[in-house]
């Protein structure tokens, strides 16, 4: 177990290839960014109507193995994903880089990826692969950005996370926040408060929303984190009844701005017609 109660799955982070991550996933139905996919893209899409900007900059907190990226550029599913590597298992890592080089040819999506991780692995795979642009090997947590690194930060107009915030707190972003100033759009376990990121980008002028509904990010790997992510909740004062206490965890889905109007960013958001209420 790790520091929050969740099982460790640091060891398929830092694999030189994702096959671990999503072979070990797979079975526990780890499906946050499918969910989370329809409405990046609805979210990339509302930033260029807004800004003007045809080719928005997206910064992926905890990329991994630029999951989120994937999932956009190529038009695929997870379900695809987990096929697409378990079909791999037996090519080198240089053939299953090939072979994922091959599924972006002539791919021309309109957005341009940064990945932000902690794991210099995932995001050399990342890169190779040609999911991501840039890549920023950093842990924001307990140090200041570079001034190379603060270069890709500043070049950020959108920030997007699908399961980092708890570990990554608004120390992290903060810093992010205070290079460009970008939009945000996080999905959050409920077992952890979006509120102390919040109010930190709050003085910063950023405005911050909820969205409706709840997110399944996947089922529980054992009984005894079932057990401690349920304490957990009490503890905080969440009602884990009819979501978590059918064993499985569940986020929301938080949007951050630095010009007001994040509520009427996130009512745009609630009219996607692909929603999983729990």
């Amino acid at each position: 177990m790790d520091s929050t109660g969740k099982i460790s799955f640091d060891h398929i982070y830092t694999e030189p290839d994702p096959r671990a991550f999503f072979g070990t996933l797979r079975g526990l139905d780890y499906d946050i960014p499918q969910q989370a996919k329809a409405y990046f893209a609805k979210l990339i899409d509302e930033y260029r109507a807004e800004t003007g900007v045809n080719v928005p900059t997206v910064l992926d907190l905890g990329c991994s193995y630029g999951v989120n990226a994937a999932l956009h550029r190529c038009d695929l599913s997870m379900e695809r994903l987990y096929d697409h590597y378990a079909d791999g298992a037996s090519l080198s890592r240089d053939e299953l880089i090939a072979r994922d080089r091959r599924m972006l040819k002539g791919v021309d999506d309109g957005v341009r990826f940064i990945g932000l991780d902690t794991s210099a692995p995932a995001l050399d795979y990342a890169l190779k692969a040609g999911f991501i642009d840039d890549a920023i090997h950093a842990d924001l947590e307990s140090e200041e950005p570079t001034e190379e690194q603060r270069a890709l930060l500043a070049e950020a107009d959108i920030v997007i996370s699908t399961g980092c915030i708890g570990y990554v707190t608004e120390k992290t972003l903060v810093r992010i926040a205070r290079e460009s100033r970008p939009w945000m759009a996080h999905f959050v376990l409920r077992m952890f408060s979006y509120e102390p990121v919040a109010a930190s980008l709050a003085d910063l002028a950023y405005d911050t929303a909820g969205t409706d509904g709840v997110f399944q990010q996947r089922k529980f790997a054992s009984e005894e984190e079932r057990t401690q992510i349920l304490d957990n909740l009490s503890v905080a004062g969440v009602d884990p009844q009819g979501l978590e206490s059918g064993g499985r965890l569940y986020a929301r889905l938080y949007v951050s701005r630095p010009d007001g109007a994040a509520a009427d960013l996130a009512a745009t958001l609630n009219a996607l017609p692909l929603r999983d209420q729990g």
